[in-house]
C-alpha cells in the first residue's frame, strides 16, 4: 500500500497540532476578553479574568495574601509576555492563605484566575491609581526565566543573515 503525500501531510498536521501550547490545567477555562486597565475605566464587578504580569509587591500575613502586579500580555500557555515597554495596567491580586515573599519575589511572573471583587484606590508617585482586586482561585507563579546560554546559540553571521544564494 502506498501513501499519498496528501495523507503524509494530515499525518503531520496532527502531529503539530498534538503539539500546541495550551495553558496548565488549573489555569484553563472560560475568561471575559478584559485587560486589567480596562476594567478599572469601567465597571467589571463579578467578570471572571485571567491577567498575568510580573509582581511588583507582595503584602502577606496570617489570613491572606494580595499581589500588586504590573500585568502583561498572556501567551497562548496563559504566561506573561515579557515587553518592558508595554503594560495593561496593574491589579491586586488576593487569595487566602499565606505565600511566601521570599518565593513570589518582585519580578517574578504570575498569572492568576478569578473574578473581579473590588476596587481599591492607591498611589502610583503622585497619581491616584484604582486597582481592580481580583478574589483570585488560582495564583499559578512561573519558573524564572533563565538567559540563553550564548554557548548554544548558532553563530549569527551563518545561519541568521538573509543570502538568497546560500541555498545555491
Amino acid at each position: 500500500m502506498c501513501i499519498t503525500p496528501i495523507r503524509w501531510l494530515v499525518a503531520l498536521s496532527i502531529v503539530f497540532a498534538g503539539g500546541c501550547a495550551t495553558a496548565p490545567k488549573p489555569l484553563q477555562g472560560q475568561f471575559e476578553p478584559l485587560s486589567a486597565d480596562l476594567a478599572r475605566q469601567q465597571d467589571a464587578l463579578g467578570s471572571a479574568v485571567r491577567w498575568g504580569g510580573e509582581i511588583i509587591a507582595v503584602e502577606a500575613d496570617a489570613q491572606q495574601t494580595c499581589f500588586v502586579v504590573l500585568s502583561r500580555n498572556l501567551s497562548p500557555t496563559a504566561r506573561p509576555v515579557i515587553k518592558r515597554e508595554e503594560s495593561l495596567g496593574r491589579f491586586i491580586a488576593c487569595r487566602q492563605g499565606f505565600y511566601d515573599p521570599a518565593l513570589f519575589a518582585e519580578g517574578r511572573d504570575i498569572t492568576v484566575t478569578g473574578r473581579v471583587a473590588d476596587y481599591e484606590s492607591r498611589k502610583v508617585s503622585n497619581f491616584d491609581y484604582r486597582y481592580p482586586r481580583v478574589a483570585a482561585e488560582v495564583i499559578h507563579l512561573w519558573p524564572e526565566r533563565r538567559p540563553a546560554d550564548p554557548r548554544h546559540l548558532p553563530p549569527v553571521g551563518m545561519y541568521w543573515r538573509y543570502d538568497p544564494f546560500w541555498f545555491w
